[in-house]
């Protein structure tokens, strides 16, 4: 309910603080609390009827005048009298935010009014021109990553056909001492590892470097006729 024009009572204080001529975060609270009741005063006189938000606002500005005038209590446990004139001057300075705003939206040209559209609408085309600048070495290498990325597979070694050094070293510790004389290398092979090409080369290649290793701490002989001959152990001061 408007009362002389006024949209409600937060609108009537902003008018009423803006006679004070000084920033809203520093009006008298004291001086709107009495300028509010003495409009609310004059109305009442003019009108019965007053809008409930209006009479609300009355009663708290005068409970508001009398926590400001008396002395605190030092029992209450609410907001003291100055936290709440802080809160009101506030939600007048949001008000007045709220009322530039909208004052600036409404000032601004209007279609229709302040400017005109054309009558024929004008068709945009876009024009796109692709210009590639990769060689055929770098299609190769797309391709080359994107094939790659498909049939990537983790690799996982196949222990059963690995026989590592540490296996032959064990393995030749424990038997040199009963060999006797020379012996070729490819004898000390375990049984079912001269089958395939691949177990064979690993057998042979994990006894020749335990050979290899036996020799360089002293524990075997070795000797091998000439180039490619056969190389032969034997255990360190056989006869």
């Amino acid at each position: 309910m408007d009362v002389d024009g006024f949209e409600g009572p937060l609108d009537l204080l902003l008018t009423l603080s803006r006679t004070q001529k000084v920033d809203l975060r520093r009006i008298s609270v004291l001086q709107l609390a009495e300028q509010y009741l003495g409009f609310v005063n004059k109305a009442k006189a003019l009108r019965i009827e007053l809008a409930a938000d209006y009479l609300v606002m009355a009663a708290w500005l005068a409970y508001l005048k009398s926590r400001l005038l008396l002395p605190p209590d030092p029992t209450d446990e609410g907001p003291s009298a100055e936290d709440l004139a802080a809160h009101l001057a506030y939600q007048l300075e949001r008000l007045q935010a709220m009322r530039e705003a909208a004052a600036r939206l409404m000032a601004r040209d209007q279609k229709g009014r302040d400017f005109f559209v054309r009558g024929i609408p004008e068709g945009v085309e876009r024009a796109r021109k692709v210009v590639y600048t990769a060689s055929l070495l770098d299609l190769m290498r797309a391709y080359a990553r994107i094939r790659t990325k498909d049939e990537f597979r983790p690799f996982v070694m196949d222990r059963d056909h690995v026989f590592t050094m540490e296996q032959a070293l064990e393995r030749m510790r424990g038997m040199i001492g009963f060999g006797g004389g020379w012996s070729d290398l490819e004898s000390w092979l375990p049984d079912g590892w001269d089958g395939s090409p691949m177990r064979r080369r690993s057998a042979v290649a994990a006894h020749f470097a335990a050979m290899l290793e036996m020799a360089k701490r002293g524990e075997i002989d070795l000797r091998q006729g000439e180039t490619f001959a056969p190389i032969q152990i034997r255990a360190k001061g056989a006869a």
